[in-house]
């Protein structure tokens, strides 16, 4: 009689896991979420179609904005690419601001509506800027300058979309990954899958921003084009609102930075006490108890940090004092954070690379034969589009063909770990660099015979780089979204970007530093216009740099603990054979 009820208890709490959503979401009226009306692709497809528009919107100013500074606004091609490099650095380090402020106090979705409405903001005054006659750029022809306030405007604009962006990005692809339960198996895989697709459609958007937009930008005008992002934009902030019903949500749980120093505190006070040999004499709140985020398993690594759990058996009323005694749900959080410094910093050189193919790679384009036929001319920028076709590609390929061979191979649920996929795309970024200095090094060679090299010579490296933004930069959006604990996700998104942001700022202090020696020592690198610089030798030294760093890479990686989280009792058999690493 006691086994039959048991097994009717049984039955009821998976009726009720399969029905119900408890992940600590909420539907739109703070309940708990009906798992068959909420959240999954139904939901993220809402998510996934404003940023769509937010990156056509990115990519084709990003993708052709040295242009403009250089034909337009008549900058030297060094002090262009420092200047791309500066907007481009800062628009994705601002996601660090957004993604703090979400995650504190906001949340993501309205973050995402008020990072809507500076972003619009943003594009409103660059068409302004491009159809008011006192703020118009003047006649190029006739002046070898543009207008002051025509400067202040457009740079006020693209530093405004640069604070929309700064919303946008932490909180969209998070609350796009939010709509998946990491406690559900068929939910899980279809997130894994999710950060293959999300890229698989914003390279649709780069190709439509590198192709259509940019066409219109050189053969229309910039407001034209400028004026279809901003309606374009208004549109899919509409779709996004309706939405609403479909999604979960996560509170706003107050600073995430807090519990860290929380922890650090505690284990500063305790420094002279020995930890237990058994971590179960540590202290943790039961799953029963659990009133917010998921309870994560010890590990072994940053052992002092576990001194912040130790139960002082003389301070007992103590226990409540968060800055004295912590769990180890808030130690391995702790642990997370400090682990993720050395990927971090080891990742940097993949936003040197992908910040070439924003400026010198442009460059280098606008210098080739650009004639297809008799009748069509590539647009400099649309070259972007090859990376776009290369990532197209490679995604399905490595979701629908590759990781189902390699879970089968491996037993792991992704195929490949994270950081070995991080991996593969650092080696290809030095196979990049390699590429595009022969590239360079001939059509420089053809340049002295008075030939002009096609621009089909530079297909290969935008190829590579389209494939090995597949591998890392896809990699870096797992990484930072799951490694992250629960209540930093939105922060975590903005670690990612900062990698590329100060991948940004990097390469324009390289470039100052080889203006620097170059120039003392002879004929400088990165001269004022391309067909009076060395970027070949620029190439060699960024692939050397990135063969440095990969090294530096594997042997952190190496020794890299996975975040582990600690399965609920009630979870299916199914649920339970996958083990507790939830990233592995």
């Amino acid at each position: 009689m006691e086994q039959e009820m048991e097994k009717r208890n049984e039955g009821r709490i998976e009726e009720s896991e399969e029905k119900w959503v408890h992940d600590a979401s909420v539907d739109y009226k703070g309940r708990v979420p009906l798992r068959a009306s909420t959240g999954v692709w139904k939901a993220s497809l809402f998510v996934l179609t404003i940023e769509f528009s937010e990156r056509v919107s990115y990519f084709s100013i990003a993708s052709n904005l040295i242009s403009y500074l250089t034909k337009v606004m008549h900058e030297d091609l060094s002090t262009a690419s420092k200047n791309v490099n500066y907007w481009s650095g800062t628009t994705t380090l601002m996601p660090l601001v957004g993604g703090f402020v979400a995650d504190a106090y906001t949340g993501r979705f309205y973050m995402v509506l008020f990072s809507s409405f500076v972003y619009l903001m943003g594009l409103s005054l660059l068409i302004m800027s491009q159809f008011i006659p006192s703020l118009k750029p003047c006649n190029t022809k006739i002046c070898q300058e543009p207008r002051k306030v025509h400067e202040v405007v457009f740079f006020l604009a693209l530093y405004c979309i640069s604070f929309g962006t700064g919303g946008y990005k932490p909180c969209l692809e998070s609350f796009g990954a939010d709509q998946f339960d990491d406690d559900h198996l068929e939910e899980r895989k279809k997130k894994m899958s999710f950060f293959n697709w999300w890229n698989f459609a914003l390279c649709f958007a780069l190709l439509l921003g590198a192709t259509v937009i940019v066409y219109v930008q050189d053969f229309v005008s910039w407001g034209v084009a400028t004026l279809i992002l901003a309606i374009l934009m208004a549109l899919t902030v509409v779709a996004f609102c309706v939405g609403k019903p479909f999604y979960r949500y996560r509170r706003a749980e107050g600073n995430p930075l807090t519990p860290i120093f929380q922890v650090l505190i505690a284990a500063i006070r305790k420094r002279n006490l020995s930890c237990p040999s058994n971590p179960s004499l540590l202290h943790e709140v039961p799953e029963l108890e659990r009133t917010q985020g998921r309870l994560l398993s010890h590990t072994n690594r940053l052992r002092f940090l576990d001194k912040a759990a130790i139960i002082e058996e003389k301070r007992v009323e103590q226990k409540y004092n968060p800055w004295r005694l912590a769990t180890v749900s808030r130690v391995e959080e702790t642990k997370l954070v400090l682990n993720i410094i050395p990927i971090w910093l080891t990742s940097l050189t993949i936003g040197v690379c992908v910040g070439q193919g924003q400026t010198l790679f442009v460059k280098q384009a606008a210098a080739t034969n650009l004639e297809i036929s008799d009748s069509f001319k590539i647009p400099p920028a649309s070259m972007a589009s090859v990376a776009a076709v290369g990532t197209l590609i490679a995604v399905p390929i490595y979701d629908r063909i590759v990781v189902p061979i390699l879970r089968k191979v491996t037993g792991n649920e992704r195929g490949i770990n994270i950081l070995r996929r991080i991996g593969i795309g650092m080696t290809l970024s030095v196979i990049l660099m390699v590429v595009a200095a022969l590239v360079e090094k001939k059509r420089l060679r053809l340049m002295v015979g008075h030939e002009t090299m096609s621009v089909l010579w530079l297909i290969p490296q935008y190829l590579i780089l389209g494939v090995g933004d597949s591998f890392s930069l896809v990699g870096l959006q797992e990484y930072f979204y799951d490694e992250v604990p629960d209540s930093m996700r939105s922060i975590g998104m903005a670690l990612y970007l900062s990698v590329l942001g100060v991948g940004f700022f990097l390469s324009s202090f390289l470039i100052i530093i080889v203006e620097h020696v170059t120039g003392k020592t002879g004929k400088s690198w990165i001269g004022k216009d391309i067909n009076s610089s060395r970027l070949d030798k620029f190439y060699w030294m960024l692939a050397v740099i990135n063969a440095f760093v990969l090294c530096v890479f594997l042997l952190v990686s190496k020794r890299y603990t996975y975040k582990t989280v600690q399965r609920r009792a009630m979870e299916t058999d199914s649920c339970k054979s996958d083990g507790v690493e939830m990233v592995a």
